[in-house]
């Protein structure tokens, strides 16, 4: 969610959000810096980690 000079402060808002530019994506949960990846492995790795939540039952979805 938002641009390189934006993005860091609006995902820091988010429970899960991502950065990012040149490169490198950083993935936020509840306004914590978790993980720094490529952009290419982004999307996956935020798969990942809210997938991991929802098994430990860490956050619940809701449809």
């Amino acid at each position: 969610m938002g641009c390189v000079v934006n993005g860091p402060g609006e995902a820091r808002e988010a429970d899960y959000g991502i950065a990012a530019g040149r490169g490198i994506g950083i993935l936020f949960k509840k306004g914590e810096i978790v993980k720094k990846v490529s952009e290419n492995s982004l999307l996956e790795e935020l798969k990942k980690m809210i997938s991991e939540d929802l098994e430990n039952k860490k956050i619940k979805l809701f449809l």
